[in-house]
Formats: C-alpha cells, structure tokens, sequence
C-alpha cells in the first residue's frame, strides 16, 4: 500500500479503541487496524450455552505453555477487543497501587507516575464510559476529582441484603463502579435494560460501555478515520538506523499488505503486542522491535483469580448481580501483614453454564438439581495481585506462536482471601462449607488460559536498562513507536485493569496529538 497515515493504530480494544477516539479530532489521518471483525449480533450473543459451553466468542488460536503444551486461550478478536466481553467493571487502582507494596511473594514494584498523576485521566475516561457508582463508599478509593457521572447501579433485594448484613458485620461493602448505559431513573428510554446477559457476554442491545461501542463506532463516520477489520499485523519494519517504523506489515484477505504512518501505535493486547515486537526482530533489534533491554514479553501478569460461588437457603432472584464490591482485604490488615485482594459480584450463576461442574457443585446439597443450585447461588470473583516476574513471559515459536511460561504468585494471600470470604458470608446467612470455587471455563486450560487480564509485557519507565518505554509509552529505542494497552503496566494492583488502560489512553492521547500538532 502506497497510502500514508499520520498515526496507524493496531488494536481497537480499551487502549487502541480509546487511542483512536482520543485522536480522531485532531483531523490527522488515522488508520485503525483490528485483527477481528464487528462481533455478530445473533441471540448467541445471550446464550450461555453458546458463550460458556461452546466458546463461540473465544479465538481459535493455539497457544503454548512454558512446556509447549498447546492450550486455547481466552481471547477475543473483534473491534473493541476483550472489552466486549468484559464485566465492564471500571475500578481505579488505589493510590497505594502506585507505590512499592510487599507481598507475601515479593515486591510489587512502584511506578513512574503517581495516583495524582493519573487522577484527571480517571476523571475522563469515567466519563466517556459512563461510568456508575458512589465516591466515597470504599475507603481505600483515592480522591477524585469529579464525581461518577452516573450514580451507582442499585442493589437488586438480595444483593442489598448481603450488603445489610456485610455492614452490621463491621465490613464495607460499596457499590462497585460499573459501565453499562443505564438510565435507572428513566427506563423507558435506557439503553440498558438490567438483563443477566452482561459478564461474560457480549450485549445483544449495545447497552455495554464497550471500546466498540463508546470510542470505535462515534468516529467511524470521520473521514480522517479509517477501520481495516481482517487485518492482522504480522512485524513492524525499520529504517537501517533501527529508529524508525517505517512498515506495518498485515495478513488481510489472504494477502500480505503494507502500510506505513508517521506514528504507530501497539495495542493488542500484552501478549500480543509482545508477539509483534518479538516477531519483528532485525539486524538493528536482534532480540526483536525495543528489546535492548530484554525486557519485551517479560512480567506477563494477569491476576490470580477465583469464582466462586455460594449457597444459603434463600433463593436469589438477582437479574443484574455485579453491584457489589468488598476492598476490606485489599491491603494488609491488623490480622494479615500482606495485602488479600478485591472481592466482587459477578453475573448471576445458571444451570447451563455449570453444568460442567455439576458433581462439583451439586455435593453441597446432593438433593438439590443443578438448576436448584442455581437459583440459590450468590456468586463471587475473588482478585488477588500477581507479581511481575521475569521469568513469566512471553516468547514466540519458530512459527510466530505464542509461548508463555508463567507460574502464579501470591497463593498465600489469594487462600486467605478465600478464607475471609467463607468467614464474611456468615454474616450473611450463607455458612462457610456452602461457599465453594467454581470455573466458568470448561473446556480450556485454566488458569493459563483465563487470560482477560494480561498485562505487563511491556513495562514503561525511566530506565532504559529496566523497562521496554518512556513515561509517555513510547518505546526507549525508538522515535515513533507507542505501545498502548495493558502491557505498559509495571504492577497490575488487585482491581480490572480496563480502566487504567482506558485513562492512560487518553492520557498518552493527548502526548500523541500534540506531537502530531506540529
């Protein structure tokens, strides 16, 4: 292609997506280029048989573990990337996130830039996603400094009773922010309609606040803007000096295309924005695109996670159950020395999505039917912080696959999060032997493949020698180069990291579109 672009972005999903709305005004041409198509509306998108059973959403993709054994990874390849089937839970990381914390494990690391820093970049990327929830109610929150733009999604009655029982505890529950287009004073005309259909799904109705639906779609119809779906970038070319990207190349159609942009931006996701770079080794970078300092595809971090679920004699009739969150445990406390983690709703447990579980999760109560189980369940994501290692990482195959070697951090704390679950849930009329693990996934490697939260493959910092980019996520060894996902993260905290990709693309954004200004 002999077509030039002003900036060429790889990666429509929370960064990339974000990027491209950032910079849409700018009246530079913008190339969006997204290895997926538009996710299919059909009535699969609500069915959990055909989400959770069949995978019908996931990608084909292979990918292998540290021994090379090949699993099917929990991705998704359509313009807004994971987001659009994502729980939409938009947490801030904690102010105390930003520092150096100890675990039980190790050091996780400070960051380049503080809570302050990024504050504002909150603010506005809450309010392009039109985010729900109450400031204040979490006390290890940071300051902010606008409110939600939308208040916080009501507590449905069972989940309010939870949250009754959880404060007469001494505990502090909060409404979990969340990004969905509800307008609970105006039904009529809200976008949402308050189904089940929403962690984990993808929205039948576009009433998720998406990176297709809220950043992507509004500026397709710029003629500056231009969308490649299909479009898979395979490397990235330099000039002789090794400085500058001077070619993106894409597998589209069954043909090999070329584009080239004065910036180009990687957003794919960690590991692949580190199969890109590592793929694209050259003489100028042997160990592939910015990776002088051996650090791309390194500290690959994705959490340590637990669904859980739990059964009390009540039935729980919640439609829309993820409104509830719980950060008593997310530092250390006066009876644990190292940080637990986040606990949170997720969306409401049904027979056809557990059914792979069935011997699992019926032992609680042998007379009950797995719809039975169902009906009583209160479900729980459990998030604990995973440590950058080094040797979790990313590499890639003489073929160009994905190798990921990766052994979890922090199970001491992810099990005494467990534990103050199960003690908690007594205040709530549901007994510790009634509160057990469960997993959504039934037919992947886990927990290699539960993959939503990779981040950290490559690290932005103020040396060189340590991290992959600069303070503004631009890559140390090269002059035009961006990565803008989750893979800049130094720690990845205890809470989604969507919206801190979400803020920091628009904070990198606005770096960008000075840059371009002159």
């Amino acid at each position: 292609m002999t077509e030039r672009y002003d900036v060429i972005i790889i990666g429509t999903g929370a960064g990339g997506g974000t990027l491209a709305h950032t910079l849409a005004g700018s009246g530079k041409r913008i190339l969006l280029l997204e290895r997926g198509d538009f996710l299919p509306r059909e009535l699969g998108n609500w069915d959990p048989k055909t989400v959770f059973v069949e995978g019908q959403y996931i990608s084909k993709d292979t990918w292998f573990d540290g021994d090379g054994t090949p699993f099917q990874p929990q991705v998704h390849y359509f313009v807004g990337g994971a987001t659009k089937l994502y729980g939409a839970a938009l947490y801030r990381l904690r102010p105390e996130d930003f520092g150096e914390l100890r675990h039980v494990d190790g050091i996780s690391p400070a960051w380049p830039l503080s809570y302050d820093d990024l504050e504002p970049w909150y603010t506005a990327a809450e309010q392009l996603y039109q985010v729900h929830g109450n400031g204040g109610e979490d006390p290890t929150e940071g300051h902010r400094s606008a409110p939600y733009p939308w208040p916080a999604v009501s507590h449905e009655p069972r989940i309010a009773q939870i949250a009754e029982g959880l404060e007469k505890g001494g505990y502090h529950p909060f409404h979990a922010p969340c990004g969905i287009m509800l307008d609970e004073a105006d039904r009529p005309r809200s976008t949402c309609i308050r189904c089940t259909w929403c962690d984990g799904y993808p929205c039948l109705v576009h009433a998720k606040s998406d990176a297709e639906v809220i950043a992507v779609r509004p500026v397709l119809g710029a003629s500056n803007v231009t969308l490649l779906t299909g479009a898979e970038v395979t490397r990235l070319d330099t000039d002789g000096s090794g400085r500058t990207v001077t070619g993106v190349a894409v597998t589209r159609d069954g043909n090999q295309e070329v584009y080239t942009g004065d910036i180009v931006v990687v957003s794919a996701g960690a590991a692949n924005s580190a199969k890109i770079l590592l793929n694209s080794a050259s003489d100028a970078h042997p160990h592939g695109l910015a990776n002088g300092s051996d650090q791309v595809g390194r500290n690959y971090m994705f959490h340590n996670c637990l669904a859980v679920v739990a059964l009390a004699k009540e039935r729980n009739d919640t439609v829309f159950q993820k409104t509830l969150g719980i950060n008593d445990f997310y530092f250390a406390t006066d009876g644990y020395e190292y940080p637990a983690g986040n606990i949170q709703m997720i969306g409401k447990s049904n027979a056809e999505a557990m059914r792979g579980e069935k011997p699992k999760l019926t032992k609680l109560s042998p007379e009950w039917t797995l719809s039975d189980v169902a009906k009583h369940a209160v479900d729980f994501w459990l998030t604990t912080e995973d440590l950058p290692r080094a040797e979790n990482r990313v590499t890639t195959g003489s073929d160009g696959s994905v190798h990921l070697a990766y052994k979890a951090s922090n199970d001491a704390e992810a099990a005494r999060l467990y534990d103050e679950l199960k003690k908690i849930m007594n205040h709530t009329g549901m007994a510790e032997h009634h509160v057990l693990g469960k997993n959504f996934y039934m037919d992947m490697s886990i927990p290699l493949a539960g993959c939503a939260h990779q981040a950290g493959t490559c690290r932005f910092g103020t040396d060189p020698a340590t991290s992959v980019l600069d303070i503004n996520c631009k890559a140390h060894e090269l002059d035009n180069l961006y990565v803008v996902d989750t893979s800049f993260f130094p720690s990845i905290g205890a809470v989604n990291p969507a919206l801190t990709a979400m803020a920091n693309a628009l904070r990198v954004g606005e770096h960008i579109a000075q840059r371009i200004a002159s």
